[in-house]
């Protein structure tokens, strides 16, 4: 067996010397391959030849099933990366914006990439969105994790807020060694730890009239999670001035609620469905009226994919939908949506006319 390796390595280094093609060289490996599968398969036990090639067939075909193994994986790994690579049709960003992905991004993302309403296209296009989540609290939490753990590849997290040991309950993000620490960066360091291939911009601050306009500008979409009515119709204004979907989300208690907002394409605004914010003991805080820890996962996990079916043109986002869920009871259902005609914001019509 050790002189049918020798010969063997011979033929492929040998060639690499003599600049024998890569394919021509693997053909040769083939067929010695062959021939001492034909001699150990065709001669008798102690036959000369059969004890020059190691006296049992087993050997080799472990060694050819594991070539094939190798084989399949690098052609699988291949398929992947052509399919990761948009075409001059499919590809929707400048190509400045495209690097090749990795052999270790193609291998993470592999489950995304597979999907037919997703492919290398819609990876492509997570890898160059760029995604704001307002607030890192209950929502933005299993939001966050969602989305770097997809590969969005430039992630804007903006709160005011630190770390107290009553948000880990709920804020899956945040661990109790960064208890005191700013919420945003105890999520930009569990977002980067989880996967490296992403950039994590942390806003320390609360948003504010004054940059609210110019940050959101920089972005491609929108997710709120935020807990006072105040930022949520700050925030849909400046979704809708700049032509930004805008995934929102809320909880209560037992229940979650989200929806797409994107007057644009004639869904409605935020403020068409609500159009003044209820009084204060019509819609108590988490802290006030509690919440079940698991929720904000759940409706969180779904803000994720509805920010994920936008960026990568799969499915039916919840445009013009609320969804809700009662984890108490297990009910979920659906209300339509309609803008308003006189609503504020929006005016009730596409902003591309207005």
């Amino acid at each position: 067996m050790v002189l049918v390796l020798l010969i063997a390595a011979g033929i492929w280094f040998g060639g690499m010397l003599f600049d024998v093609p890569r394919r021509l060289r693997l053909t040769l490996l083939a067929i010695l391959y062959a021939a001492v599968l034909g001699i150990q398969l065709a001669f008798p036990d102690l036959h000369p030849l059969r004890m020059m090639t190691g006296q049992s067939p087993a050997p080799w075909l472990m060694l050819g099933g594991l070539a094939l193994i190798v084989a399949g994986y690098w052609a699988i790994l291949k398929n992947l990366r052509q399919r990761a690579t948009p075409n001059a049709q499919g590809a929707t960003h400048a190509p400045e914006k495209s690097a090749a992905f990795s052999d270790t991004e193609l291998n993470r993302y592999a489950r995304h990439i597979v999907l037919r309403e997703i492919g290398g296209a819609g990876q492509r296009a997570l890898k160059d969105a760029k995604v704001l989540v307002v607030g890192a609290g209950g929502l933005g939490a299993p939001a966050l994790q969602y989305l770097a753990a997809a590969g969005v590849g430039t992630i804007g997290v903006i709160d005011d807020d630190t770390v107290e040991n009553a948000n880990l309950q709920r804020q899956v993000i945040h661990k109790d060694a960064a208890i005191g620490t700013p919420k945003v960066f105890s999520a930009q360091a569990e977002m980067e730890a989880q996967n490296p291939f992403i950039s994590v911009r942390p806003y320390h601050r609360r948003l504010s009239e004054e940059i609210a306009a110019e940050l959101i500008a920089d972005y491609d979409l929108v997710l709120d999670g935020t807990d006072n009515f105040d930022t949520r119709y700050l925030v849909n204004a400046i979704c809708v001035a700049e032509k930004t979907p805008l995934v929102s989300g809320a909880l209560s208690q037992w229940e979650g609620q989200l929806s797409v907002f994107d007057p644009t394409l004639d869904a409605p605004c935020y403020q068409c469905i609500f159009p003044q914010a209820p009084a204060a003991h019509l819609a108590p805080s988490c802290a006030e009226a509690g919440v079940i820890g698991p929720l904000p996962g759940v409706i969180g996990a779904m803000m994720a994919v509805e920010a994920i079916k936008l960026i990568t043109g799969a499915g039916t986002p919840a445009r013009g939908q609320m969804l809700i869920y009662d984890a108490l009871y297990g009910e979920s259902r659906t209300i339509t949506l309609s803008r308003r005609k006189d609503c504020p914001v929006c005016g009730g019509k596409p902003t591309s006319e207005t």
